[in-house]
């Protein structure tokens, strides 16, 4: 097995428990990059919160890549979209509702903006909105154009009611559309065709490679998709146990340089 693509995860994986790109973590990607190794991050923010992480990195350049919104999005680091499955509206219109009924906040992000249809904002949606650079922007539902290109939606609240609504999602929804818990505070929602397994999929095929030919890295349940496909499937120590059941090899946790001890153990 020849690795040529190494997708990593962001929040959890290549960042560290004080969310910080370490210095080794910086070291190691560097290196294996000399080797001629891409390297993609994979993530659920949109490309304007990826950007900071790939400045550090030096990654730039119509020939590398980015998987955004949780693989609703794959791009080139020049902007260009090789493939959007985005949301109907409505899709908007029934995932809004069943917030309703679940008594949890409700946002979806497009390309440019987070919108909010809770006038009592959700602090994680604000930290949200901080993490990813994109502007909260509160609306009703009647003030969403039907033509708005909607890359996710979200379920975001505390813990124990994202718990609980989790629990009671409706089948129907799940079997509509792609459903993860990415963190304690979101449930995401996403078209059928979206995760990071597909788009890592896709994007290996478009240059020229197999399963075989990929690692990737992460921690959380929607980097369970990408874990499976990669013929190196890693898990973050600080990951959560079906991710670590499904990966070829467990590493170090965020907070001891995971990312950079399974790089440098498997690229040499």
């Amino acid at each position: 097995m020849t690795i040529k693509l190494i997708a990593i995860d962001i929040d959890g994986t290549l960042l560290n428990e004080n969310n910080e790109l370490a210095q080794a973590t910086i070291d190691a990607i560097t290196s294996v990059r000399k080797k001629g190794i891409k390297v993609v991050l994979c993530t659920g923010r949109p490309l304007s919160g990826v950007q900071p992480y790939l400045d550090k990195l030096s990654i730039s350049g119509a020939t590398e890549y980015a998987i955004t919104f949780n693989g609703a999005m794959a791009q080139d680091l020049e902007g260009h979209v090789m493939a959007h499955h985005t949301l109907t509206y409505n899709d908007f219109l029934e995932t809004e509702m069943i917030a309703r009924k679940l008594g949890v906040h409700y946002q979806f992000e497009t390309m440019d903006s987070i919108y909010a249809f809770n006038r009592d904002l959700s602090p994680y949606s604000i930290g949200e909105s901080y993490l990813v650079r994109l502007p909260v922007k509160f609306r009703s539902p009647e003030e969403i154009n039907q033509h708005m290109v909607i890359s996710k939606a979200m379920f975001v609240d505390f813990p124990d009611l994202i718990t609980k609504a989790n629990q009671n999602l409706p089948q129907q929804l799940r079997d509509q559309l792609y459903v993860v818990q990415s963190e304690p505070f979101f449930i995401e929602l996403m078209n059928k065709q979206a995760s990071k397994g597909n788009a890592l999929s896709d994007l290996a095929t478009q240059l020229g490679m197999s399963a075989d030919n990929v690692m990737a890295i992460g921690d959380q349940g929607n980097d369970l998709t990408m874990v499976e496909y990669a013929g190196c499937g890693v898990a973050m120590g600080n990951g959560i146990d079906t991710v670590k059941a499904a990966a070829s090899f467990i590493t170090k946790p965020n907070s001891e340089d995971g990312v950079a001890y399974a790089l440098n153990r498997f690229i040499k």
